[in-house]
């Protein structure tokens, strides 16, 4: 074997390692470390480590510790333990680190070497370092492709889930629709709160109407309902932007908002927002609010965030707009198209549900059945629009001495049943008496034709005719008979279970 001489010559080719090493990519060196792993060295290292790294090779022949100086400081450990993994299993030494070049730029090295252990137990490798940067570069490059292919057809799937699952849902199950896309898109792109605000035409106040925070995150949604906008003039006009340009609001950080926007970076920054992207959501083919996401700490945003958010946007406003379309025709089922009451297809399920809350807590309801005096009179003599003004104005005159827990319907023509809930025969029989009394003063004028109207009523308590498995069929015929009897007794009145009362 050629003995290796202090200076990394080989003893009979005093020239051969630099010819060598000028031909040959990359660094050629001899790397010999002592026995006791105290000290290194290189007996030999091609010239190239000078232009490369700025190191004299003279100075790695006497020391080795020279080239830690120029590698990474959080790749110095890794090489060091990769050297010792080397020396003590005499196993290849083959190492990837970043290195510093004479630019100041670093590049990925590879050391690839054979040991071979000395008689004085030392031991020596034979070897060189390559510069890898292009293969590094490729290999992030395809690791970045990789993340975005997977990132991309992640989206793609979780996008084609949540569209079908809004196309499967039941009606009314929008709001629960609505908070799974929220969660399901706030974890997905790992933000902290998602939410849908929505904006009515004048655009004078905003409410929260869904949200979903990640866990430890405080929820707005409560103190986020009918906000002014104009309190916030700079936000009113991102709005407005937004609205009239279908143009998405991002913030990337609050500190930085200018100075016109201090009420909404104050109150942005109580809230903990970091950042925030916001776009519109559409219905009837306009923006009827906006979807967003925050970000309580900073954050990098994908550079697509805002078509990505947009698409999420897409999908809710086809949900919202197919909801608008679902409750309209829910209501044309279900209410009088004249004067917007509801019909007796909603009536008779409401009745059921007051005869099961009776039937449990005994909890009084009573039924009115109106019919208007000589209605027919009015249509013969003025005509039906005559007759349609009649009963739009009289269902107002029912809805004023209503509450929102009854349950006013046209049954049918000229009769119109009020259900009246938590209320017994006497209280309702007075409530009754309010409205005929209301019509009778009331002024009718139709096309400067006064017309004098009156009205009459049949009115059942649950239980009234001492029932105990009453149905709604049988309280709204004691009605009906009890109508009757009004219309007997002279109308303008109501009939009871006691029979005709006037006034």
């Amino acid at each position: 074997m050629s003995q290796i001489d202090d200076d990394g010559q080989q003893s009979g080719f005093p020239d051969l390692f630099p010819k060598l090493a000028s031909g040959v990519p990359g660094i050629l060196f001899i790397y010999q470390r002592s026995a006791d792993g105290l000290h290194h060295r290189y007996p030999f290292v091609s010239d190239r480590v000078r232009t490369l790294f700025g190191l004299e090779p003279g100075d790695l022949n006497r020391d080795g510790q020279v080239v830690f100086s120029v590698v990474h400081p959080e790749d110095v450990a890794g090489v060091a333990a990769s050297i010792e993994e080397s020396a003590s299993k005499l196993t290849p030494w083959q190492h990837q680190a970043r290195m510093r070049l004479v630019s100041g730029d670093y590049h990925w090295f590879e050391s690839d070497s054979i040991p071979e252990l000395q008689a004085d137990g030392s031991v020596l490798w034979y070897g060189q370092f390559n510069d890898i940067q292009a293969f590094k570069d490729l290999e992030f490059s395809l690791r970045e492709s990789e993340a975005e292919f997977s990132f991309q057809a992640g989206f793609q799937k979780l996008i084609a889930r949540l569209s079908s699952d809004f196309i499967t849902r039941g009606f009314g199950d929008i709001d629960q629709s609505i908070n799974q896309v929220l969660e399901a898109i706030g974890r997905f792109f790992g933000v902290d709160r998602a939410y849908l605000y929505s904006v009515p035409e004048q655009r004078a106040e905003m409410t929260n109407t869904h949200e979903w925070c990640r866990e430890g995150v405080e929820s707005l949604i409560d103190s986020q309902q009918q906000v002014p906008i104009d309190t916030f003039a700079w936000w009113h006009q991102q709005i407005d932007q937004m609205i009239l340009a279908n143009r998405p609001v991002f913030i990337e950080d609050v500190a930085a908002l200018p100075e016109e926007a201090g009420p909404e970076k104050a109150l942005l920054t109580e809230q903990g927002v970091c950042s925030m992207f916001c776009v519109p959501v559409r219905t009837r083919g306009m923006v009827s609010g906006f979807f967003g996401v925050d970000s309580l700490s900073p954050r990098e945003w994908r550079t697509d965030q805002a078509d990505l958010l947009i698409i999420v946007s897409g999908l809710l406003s086809g949900a919202l707009e197919r909801h608008r379309l679902e409750e309209e025709l829910l209501n044309q089922s279900i209410r009088d198209p004249l004067t917007g009451l509801h019909n007796r297809r909603y009536l008779y399920p409401r009745l059921d549900e007051m005869i099961a809350l009776w039937s449990r807590e005994r909890q009084p309801f009573a039924l009115a059945l109106f019919d208007i005096d000589h209605f027919k009179l009015v249509n013969d003599t003025l005509g039906h629009l005559a007759g349609d003004y009649v009963l739009r104005e009289f269902t107002g005159i029912l809805l004023e001495h209503t509450r929102a827990t009854d349950v006013v319907a046209r049954f049918g023509g000229e009769e119109f049943v009020v259900a009246f809930s938590a209320t017994d025969g006497e209280a309702a029989g007075a409530l009754v008496n309010r409205i005929i009394a209301k019509v009778r003063s009331y002024d009718f004028v139709f096309e400067e034709q006064c017309i004098p109207l009156t009205v009459s009523a049949g009115v059942a308590a649950v239980g009234d005719d001492g029932s105990t498995n009453p149905a709604p069929e049988s309280l709204l015929g004691a009605a009906d008979h009890r109508l009757y009897i009004a219309k007997s007794a002279g109308r303008d009145c109501f009939a009871n279970a006691s029979g005709p009362s006037r006034l």
